[in-house]
């Protein structure tokens, strides 16, 4: 069986072998000298003297090396420390130096990617901002606009005034919209939305959707429609109304971004036991493979003029993922530019579905 030694140990046994070989070999050959024609006593002296000398120069080497390395090491963890670093500050200090260097480098490794995510964080609450405030200011400037036309004398004339009342009000019901959106999506990240569950048929949820969106999808000559003609009753587990927003925002969705003449198809899966899954897909232009994993980031556009010019608050999808986790279920994109996408969610079958199918 092989002995592992820490290597500060094999430094230590290995300068004690050489100090006692050398002291010993020494001190005999001058023992001989003076100790002449007592060759039993000499063994047994140079044996003796052999052994406690390397213990000495074993414990004495092991001690200083440890100390010098010990010394020296906890100024590199007191330098650490100052980065607040739990990663190496919590750990014992080690004298070992592959272990030392392999914590070094791990410590290294978790700065850089700290330092990367602050970087994405940073571009992220600057696109952030100039969204919001790109989304906020159209509004506000239409109804300022309005207003000012009016109080400069527009308002003598009844029909402009009634006009450009109007138009005020609709970017008024914009900034409401947007501003609601983000009131249910800061809500969402703390918790702080609660959730009413209940069961009830997702297949007569969609259809209610499908039932709403009708005149939306008809403007563009999309089919709403089932996958399977003959789809029988799914019964889930949910907020009934959240999920209710869930399904209408993604079928919009599949209308915004949908071809004329194209199709909005929606399947109802049994995907385990316990789950499942819900897919709406479309024939539209689809989404560009490297726009996929931010399109559910707050106000993210794919098509920046075109999805403007459609209306919506930009912040839809980030409220249907943060829903879905509400609710700590899954939410999946797949999309082949220039030829649709199609989104798709779980939700868990009630107690209802499972004694029917008892």
């Amino acid at each position: 069986m092989k002995l592992n030694f820490k290597k500060t140990y094999k430094f230590a046994i290995k300068s004690a072998l050489y100090i006692s070989l050398f002291s010993t070999g020494f001190v005999t050959m001058l023992a001989a000298g003076l100790f002449r024609n007592s060759g039993d006593k000499l063994v047994l002296f140079a044996g003796i003297f052999f052994i406690g000398m390397g213990v000495f120069s074993f414990l004495v080497l092991q001690y200083r090396v440890e100390r010098f390395i010990y010394r020296r090491v906890k100024r590199i963890y007191d330098d650490v420390s100052l980065l607040e670093s739990s990663s190496l500050i919590n750990q014992p200090i080690t004298t070992d130096m592959e272990t030392l260097t392999r914590e070094v480098r791990k410590f290294a490794t978790d700065k850089k990617l700290e330092i990367e995510m602050l970087e994405i964080r940073e571009q992220y609450r600057r696109e952030f901002l100039g969204n919001v405030s790109h989304e906020l200011k159209t509004p506000l400037f239409t109804v300022q606009g309005y207003i000012s036309t009016l109080l400069d004398g527009a308002m003598e004339d009844k029909t402009i005034r009634k006009k450009y009342l109007k138009r005020a009000e609709k970017g008024v019901e914009r900034l409401i919209y947007i501003v609601e959106d983000l009131d249910m999506i800061a809500k969402l990240e703390v918790g702080d939305l609660n959730l009413e569950m209940s069961e009830f048929d997702i297949v007569e949820l969609i259809q209610n959707g499908f039932d709403l969106l009708e005149m939306k999808a008809d403007k563009k000559n999309i089919t709403l429609k089932f996958e399977s003609s003959d789809i029988k009753p799914h019964f889930v587990k949910g907020d009934k109304d959240r999920i209710q927003q869930i399904v209408e925002n993604l079928i919009v969705n599949s209308i915004k971004y949908g071809k004329e003449n194209g199709t909005t198809e929606i399947a109802v899966v049994s995907l385990t036991k316990k789950k499942i899954l819900i897919r709406i897909s479309d024939n539209g232009e689809g989404i560009e493979k490297q726009n996929i994993p931010r399109v559910f980031e707050r106000f993210y556009r794919v098509n920046k003029s075109g999805s403007r010019s459609e209306g919506g608050s930009g912040l839809g999808l980030a409220i249907v993922k943060h829903i879905i986790e509400a609710h700590k279920e899954k939410i999946y994109v797949e999309s082949e530019y220039g030829e649709g996408s199609e989104f798709s969610f779980t939700l868990e079958k009630a107690y209802r579905q499972k004694a029917e199918k008892k």
